[in-house]
């Protein structure tokens, strides 16, 4: 991850970059298939994107990058590409975890971790805690993540802490709904990407996108460079954000 800037984001307002980038990786699949190429081969490329964005993303001073990587939907994919999947997931942790380190990205994970096999655990907890004291980008993988799981888990342990009387009904509000969720202490997206062209937010992050500005491209995750992604935050810089108000 060199610190040097890319020479697209020398036309970015350094005072408007987005604190928080939030990206649905979509599209792996067709685009082996277009190929004639099993699935894999599309998930193999698509992790190299995933590396250009995060060095990109770094360079440029986002804040916060969360990758929607795996849904708690595709566990129920076939047994082998679920496989495939977690293996590149492993090589990934290994593979990047000292440039991640070496420059100063500390790895987080938002999603259910207990579901994961137990090798992967045991990785993912190594790069976090390797990565744990970093103080620059964060960058989140959402893995087994379900947003409508994730809420759920926030109404039932907020229920018990009123049932235990910790808290009162009434003091329930939106940060505290905030903070017992995945993302507790992080900034909500600025932007949120689709690739792919799919219409859709497929469960990602629902409370956390409700004000996040929307960029749906067609093109294919493995097709997405670093250039359309700056010309994205370029046509976000451009974007007047009310929050409802006039």
């Amino acid at each position: 991850m060199s610190s040097e800037k890319t020479s697209y984001s020398l036309d970015l307002d350094e005072a408007k970059i987005p604190s928080h980038v939030a990206i649905i990786m979509d599209g792996n699949g067709r685009w082996a298939k277009k190929r004639i190429l099993n699935r894999v081969k599309g998930h193999e490329r698509g992790m190299e994107v995933v590396r250009t964005i995060v060095r990109t993303s770094r360079n440029i001073g986002v804040s916060y990058l969360t990758l929607f990587a795996f849904s708690t939907e595709n566990w129920q994919r076939p047994r082998l590409e679920v496989s495939a999947l977690m293996s590149l997931l492993k090589k990934f942790l290994v593979s990047e975890r000292d440039e991640l380190h070496d420059n100063n990205v500390r790895l987080n994970m938002v999603g259910q971790k207990e579901r994961l096999p137990g090798d992967v655990k045991k990785l993912l907890d190594e790069t976090m805690s390797m990565t744990g004291k970093n103080t620059g980008m964060v960058l989140n993988l959402a893995i087994s993540y379900g947003s409508r799981d994730e809420i759920l888990q926030m109404v039932r342990h907020i229920s018990k802490r009123v049932n235990d009387g910790d808290i009162k009904l009434d003091e329930i509000n939106h940060k505290l709904i905030s903070n017992h969720l995945y993302t507790a202490g992080m900034p909500d997206p600025d932007i949120l990407i689709r690739t792919s062209g799919e219409m859709r937010i497929s469960n990602f992050l629902l409370w956390q996108i409700a004000y996040s500005e929307l960029f749906i491209t067609r093109t294919l995750w493995p097709d997405f460079t670093e250039q359309e992604y700056i010309e994205i935050i370029k046509d976000f810089q451009q974007r007047d954000r009310r929050f409802g108000k006039v």
